[in-house]
């Protein structure tokens, strides 16, 4: 996520020497919740976090949170976004604006969609705390919609394997019905990467061994 920019530095009321003071810009702050709430997610423990221990880490009330999420589904729905923006632009990277087409080799197809797994696999490595977010566990608590929109997600990256897969199995006497199992085993198996990695503090890189077990899938 974007960094926040340096403090500003202003002169006190008083007249005195200037002192260094905190004025996040217009949205700043906005970014400063999300990150720290990214950061605590990545803690042992932290599949339930109160607005109360979020504001304690910022130091600031409760009251300053809501004046920029109106709920803490608004802070994840954040998250949620930077998810989906960052993944989703990365997939149109690898896949271009079309998706491969009848005249390029199959292997094309396969190739793509074995970047689209790891992408999405190396994201998840780097952004441990999204993690909990991506496979539900920081959304158990929270309202269903959020979980919805993960899945939503998970949807949209299969429908995305599915349509690379279709050229891999042009040989195939059934390549739709073949691409549909393909892909929906590369996400499955991209999910459960996703949960071991949570599950086992982050120990456990989701990229382990990757190139290996996607050719036993393909």
């Amino acid at each position: 996520m974007p960094e926040p920019t340096a403090a500003s530095i202003e002169p006190s009321e008083t007249g005195e020497a200037p002192t260094a003071r905190k004025r996040p810009k217009p949205g700043e702050r906005r970014v400063q919740i999300l990150q720290t709430l990214a950061a605590m997610l990545e803690q042992p423990g932290a599949e339930r976090i109160t607005t109360a221990a979020l504001a304690a880490r910022l130091s600031v009330s409760e009251a300053a949170l809501y004046r920029h999420f109106a709920s803490k589904a608004q802070m994840f729905e954040g998250l949620i976004d930077f998810i989906e923006q960052t993944v989703f632009s990365l997939v149109q990277q690898i896949v271009g604006r079309e998706l491969p087409d009848a005249d390029q080799p199959p292997e094309v197809g396969a190739r793509q969609a074995v970047r689209v797994v790891a992408l999405l696999l190396q994201f998840g490595e780097r952004n441990p705390g999204m993690v909990r977010v991506m496979v539900g566990d920081a959304l158990v608590f929270e309202h269903e919609r959020l979980q919805q929109r993960m899945n939503q997600f998970f949807d949209r990256i299969e429908s995305t394997l599915r349509q690379c897969l279709r050229l891999a199995a042009a040989g195939s006497a059934t390549p739709t019905v073949d691409a549909q199992v393909a892909a929906s085993v590369l996400t499955a198996f991209a999910v459960g990467r996703l949960q071991r990695y949570a599950r086992s503090g982050f120990k456990r890189l989701p990229t382990e061994h990757l190139d290996a077990s996607i050719a036993l899938i393909l």
